[in-house]
């Protein structure tokens, strides 16, 4: 695979600040049922690095020491960590908002098959990843069956209430197939509503849609296209500084598997941890942040943070634009 950092770490992005930590991103491991070509996690069914329990109890003391009201947990698929759903159950008891970025198909995985019940009890909000609704282009970039799989869920989950009851919220993410900037999100979304309503009576709350980033297994794919530089014009084309004041990094803070301290999500898979005040060379682990305030502080910067400041923007929080 091709290392994008080199490409990425020399950048005129403008600095930022975080502000208080509203949410906790959290990467239960890398263990995948899908090997998708956008997956900047570079996730698959032979990676095996999985949060061990030491962690995540570590995880529930930052939540409640630093009053974070929500918890964000991805992978991988973050169903298949073996202490997935003791940790849900453990953050709502204590009043945590939990989001589960869940890819559909996990509900058809053997030992998942009252996952959506699960979800549903602890009213946990479910981001489905779902890249189009029309079936040959899911196929095309997530494997055959997938469509078939993904719907089936979704309407799994709508039985259950999921997308019309308000305490059950259903969000759907979309991916551009290749390198482009995704369209306009609510334009994007009543299309979504229109062909998933009429075609197999599925409902949802809302859409993001999120650009994809030209790192790990993405950003190797451009690279090996020959595509990598003509994808970071773009990008750096379509910059709007009003972006920034919106960007997920300013109130998030990602957590790997081993526990270790990021401004985003992408920084973390590119191996450029969070540092306090932006000194020195260790990286800060959760039990380290338990005594530090992080308020203010600067947050690390590279040429792949224009995909979170193009167009309408884009983040784990879908567009930027109208916020």
């Amino acid at each position: 695979m091709h290392a994008t950092l080199p490409l990425l770490k020399v950048t005129d992005f403008p600095a930022l600040r975080r502000r208080a930590v509203q949410t906790l991103q959290v990467n239960l491991g890398y263990t995948c049922n899908q090997s998708c070509v956008h997956c900047h996690v570079n996730a698959g069914p032979n990676r095996t690095e999985q949060m061990e329990r030491e962690t995540v109890d570590a995880v529930l003391d930052v939540l409640v020491a630093k009053d974070i009201g929500t918890l964000d947990l991805t992978g991988g698929a973050p169903e298949l960590n073996p202490h997935f759903r003791d940790l849900v159950r453990q953050a709502r008891a204590r009043g945590v908002h939990v989001i589960d970025r869940c890819n559909l198909t996990i509900l058809f995985e053997p030992g998942q098959d009252d996952l959506a019940d699960f979800l549903a009890a602890e009213r946990v909000e479910v981001v489905a990843s779902l890249p189009c609704y029309l079936e040959d282009n899911v196929d095309r970039q997530r494997g055959k069956g997938v469509f078939d799989k993904s719907i089936a869920s979704l309407q799994r989950l709508n039985a259950l209430g999921y997308g019309r009851d308000p305490g059950l919220p259903l969000t759907l993410v979309f991916n551009p197939q290749g390198p482009s900037l995704p369209p306009a999100q609510a334009g994007l979304e009543a299309d979504y509503r229109k062909m998933l309503g009429e075609r197999y009576g599925s409902v949802f709350t809302r859409l993001f849609a999120l650009a994809n980033m030209p790192v790990s297994r993405f950003g190797s794919t451009l690279i090996s296209k020959g595509q990598f530089r003509d994808y970071m014009a773009l990008l750096r084309g379509a910059h709007r500084a009003e972006n920034t004041e919106s960007v997920m990094c300013r109130t998030l803070v990602s957590v790997d598997y081993q526990g270790y301290l990021y401004d985003c999500d992408f920084n973390q898979m590119l191996g450029l941890p969070l540092r306090e005040d932006g000194r020195g060379h260790g990286r800060l682990h959760l039990t380290d942040w338990l005594e530090l305030d992080l308020t203010g502080n600067p947050i690390l910067v590279a040429d792949h943070c224009y995909g979170c400041t193009a167009g309408q923007g884009s983040s784990c929080g879908g567009a930027l634009e109208s916020r």
